[in-house]
This record gives structure tokens, sequence and C-alpha cells, in this order.
């Protein structure tokens, strides 16, 4: 599908490896906004679906993305362009590593969905190997680069596999980052979980609020709390 159509925003994504996925509507619909971010920082932002998503969730007045691909990069500006938060929207065509290099700002809200299948096969794509591997943005850089970006009453947000839970945990706390919310999402009842969602901040002395969100209960029969969640989004909810 070369397009996929929002409520208030059409993504365009037949230049993207990754395409719209439940991973990153549920990380854009979920990422805290009640501290009211005026900066926003979406890093590997693929189509931009998370910005445009903040966009249309937050007042933030600055909302930055990047982005290394340079056809994910030329079809992330053209969503933003055709939005209307363009005024509010900016991308930029450079790696982490070359972003944090002279780091002009820091934000409020910084969201990551991050590639990480972190198996070592390759398929013949090039550039959705980029977007899925964990090569492309190991963690620790990520979060490096969260702790450097972030400010001082900040908060990080990201969807990762459930499997590298503990140890993104963990990393964070080396970073003086520490978990402030954390969602566990399984497809249905009874199937093992498979996603988190996990929101980071610098105060160590909070006790991290933990749930579960069950996105089915059969094929197309989407719980309340999906539905909830994701209404002001999809075209059918």
């Amino acid at each position: 599908m070369s397009q996929f159509q929002f409520k208030q925003f059409t993504i365009n994504q037949n230049r993207c490896a990754m395409k719209v996925g439940t991973d990153g509507v549920l990380l854009g619909a979920w990422a805290p906004i009640e501290h009211n971010p005026f900066s926003i920082l979406d890093i590997g932002a693929g189509t931009g679906i998370l910005s445009l998503m903040l966009a249309q969730r937050s007042h933030a007045e600055q909302i930055d993305a990047i982005e290394i691909d340079e056809n994910a990069f030329e079809q992330c500006v053209e969503n933003f362009e055709a939005s209307h938060w363009n005024d509010r929207l900016f991308c930029f065509h450079a790696g982490l590593d070359e972003f944090m290099e002279e780091p002009e700002d820091v934000y409020d809200l910084i969201v990551s969905n991050p590639p990480f299948y972190s198996e070592d096969y390759k398929t013949e794509n090039d550039s959705r190997d980029l977007a899925r591997f964990q090569d492309a943005m190991p963690f620790e850089d990520l979060i490096e680069a969260a702790q450097l970006l972030l400010s001082e009453h900040g908060i990080f947000a990201v969807i990762i596999p459930f499997k590298e839970e503990e140890r993104f945990i963990r990393l964070a706390e080396e970073f003086n980052l520490f978990p402030l919310k954390i969602t566990r999402v399984k497809g249905t009842p009874t199937t093992e979980t498979k996603r988190s969602l996990i929101a980071f901040s610098f105060d160590k002395n909070i006790a991290a609020a933990e749930d579960e969100l069950i996105i089915e209960t059969a094929r197309h029969q989407y719980t309340e709390d999906y539905t909830a969640l994701t209404r002001d989004f999809y075209l059918k909810m």
C-alpha cells in the first residue's frame, strides 16, 4: 500500500523501506505529552508518522525529525509538507552521530521506534535492512543521544521488543535515564507479550507505572483500550 490515510493526515510510503505499522501508531498515540512539550525530536523518522501524530496530539512548536536513508528522508519531507502542521515540522537528513556532533537544541520529548532485528541474517534489500536491523542504530547510541538531547524535565519514549526490555532499561540507567511508565503489548489475551512501550526521565525517584495493552480479542475485534488509544488516528476506529 503506497499510501496510508489517517483521519487528519496522509502518509505516502512508496519510497520507504519501513511502512506504516502498528508499532509506530502505538508509540505515536501513547507517548506522554502531559508535560506539554515545546520541542519534540523523532529519531529515525521513516515516513514521519510519529512526528505527524505528535503534531496532531500536542501544541509543540518545534517538531524535528532525523532520517539517514535518502529515500525515506525525501518521503518524510513530502509527508510533512502535505500536512496541516508543516510550519512546525522539520526533517534533517542525517545520522544520529552527525546530528549529535553539534546539537543546537534540547528537546522536551524524544521518541523513537528503533530498528531492532538483531538476528544475523540480511535480506537483499539494503534500505529495508537499514531500517530493520539494530546495527544501523544500536540501543546504546540511541540512549546516549537521548541523554544528551533531552531537556532537564524531558521524556524519552520508545517501543522495543519485550525480550529486550530488561537490557534496554539497564542500559538507560547507565545514562541516568529511569522508567516512568511501561506498557506491555500483547496481540491477543492468549498470545505472549510482544512489545514494550517505555517512557524514561532523569528522575530516579519515580516508581514506574506499569500496565498491559491487548490489541484484539479476535481477528479485527479490537479491545476498548486499543480503540481508545488509536481512535483519533485510524479512519475506521
